[in-house]
C-alpha cells in the first residue's frame, strides 16, 4: 500500500475511534442525568413533569383524584360494568418492581365495561391510597389492571380499611417478604372474585395510570364501599413497599364524576 493511502487509513481510523468515544461519553452522561421516578425527593411525583418530558404526567386528565359525592352525577348505570372473574384463576407470579408489589395474572379474568372486554393483567397496591373519597384517604388502594384486545385500559380501584383479617390478603401475603428486583414463581389457584366487595355501586371517570408515564384515557372505575383487612396486613404490605407510595390528587378539570348505582 502507497504511504499516502496508508496515512489516510491511520487517520480515519483515529478519527472513528474519537468519535466512538465522544458517543460513548455522551450516552454516558444522558444516562446519569435521566433520573428515574420515584415516590421520594428529587424523583418524587411533584417533580415527575420534569424527568419523564415525553410522558403525559402534566396533562390535564390525571388520576388519582379526591372524588366528592355532592359533585358526582347519580346514574342507574351500575350493570354497565360485568365481572368475569373465575374461582380457578392462576396467580402466576408476585414480583417487586421497586414501586409496588404486583401480583400477575395468566389470561382468564376479565371485565366487561360498556360493552367492551377488559382482560385482567395485574394487581398492585398503594400504601396510603391514591383516590380519596370526599377528602378522605384509606390505608390501602388495590388497582386491578386490565386491558382490551385494542390496548385500552380499564382500571377497578378497591379501597381497604382496617378492621378483620381477611383470607385473601393472607394469601397473598404468604408470598411475602420479597426484596426489590425480585420475582417468585406461584402458579396457583385463586378466587380473586373474594376482593370485591359486597356492594357493587361505584364512582367512574376518565383519568389517567397514577404512573410515569401517565397515559392519558384509561377508564376508572373506583368502588364506593371498602373492603375490610387487619391491621397486620395493612403493616406487612408496608413493609415490601417504597413508603408512601402514592401520587398526589390531580386537578379536575371540568371532567365528571359519575356514581354509578
Amino acid at each position: 500500500m502507497k504511504p499516502y493511502y496508508t496515512y489516510l487509513l491511520l487517520v480515519s481510523l483515529v478519527l472513528l475511534n474519537a468519535c466512538k468515544k465522544e458517543n460513548e461519553s455522551l450516552q454516558i452522561a444522558e444516562n446519569e442525568n435521566h433520573k428515574h421516578w420515584s415516590y421520594e425527593g428529587e424523583t418524587s411525583p411533584e417533580h415527575w413533569i420534569e424527568i419523564e418530558r415525553n410522558s403525559d404526567c402534566g396533562g390535564k386528565r390525571q388520576s388519582p383524584i379526591n372524588i366528592i359525592d355532592i359533585k358526582t352525577i347519580a346514574v342507574d348505570s351500575a350493570k354497565t360494568l360485568k365481572v368475569s372473574y373465575s374461582p380457578e384463576t392462576i396467580l402466576n407470579k408476585v414480583e417487586n418492581n421497586g414501586h409496588s408489589v404486583q401480583f400477575d395474572f395468566n389470561e382468564g379474568d376479565s371485565i366487561n365495561y360498556k360493552g367492551e372486554t377488559f382482560h385482567l393483567k395485574q394487581i398492585h397496591f398503594h400504601e396510603p391510597s391514591e383516590h380519596n373519597i370526599n377528602g378522605v384517604k384509606y390505608p390501602i388502594e388495590i388497582h386491578l389492571v386490565h386491558q382490551s384486545n385494542s390496548k385500552k385500559l380499564s382500571v377497578i380501584s378497591i379501597l381497604c380499611i382496617e378492621g378483620e383479617e381477611s383470607q385473601l390478603f393472607e394469601f397473598f401475603e404468604s408470598y411475602l417478604p420479597i426484596e426489590i428486583n425480585e420475582f417468585k414463581e406461584i402458579n396457583k389457584v385463586v378466587n380473586l372474585s373474594d376482593l370485591f366487595p359486597k356492594e357493587q355501586s361505584f364512582y367512574s371517570y376518565n383519568g389517567s395510570l397514577t404512573t410515569p408515564p401517565c397515559t392519558e384515557g384509561v377508564n376508572w372505575i373506583v368502588y364506593k364501599e371498602p373492603i375490610i383487612i387487619s391491621l397486620e396486613e395493612v403493616l406487612k404490605l408496608k413493609k415490601n413497599m417504597p413508603l408512601n407510595n402514592y401520587r398526589n390528587e390531580q386537578e379536575l378539570n371540568e371532567r365528571k364524576v359519575y356514581y354509578n348505582y
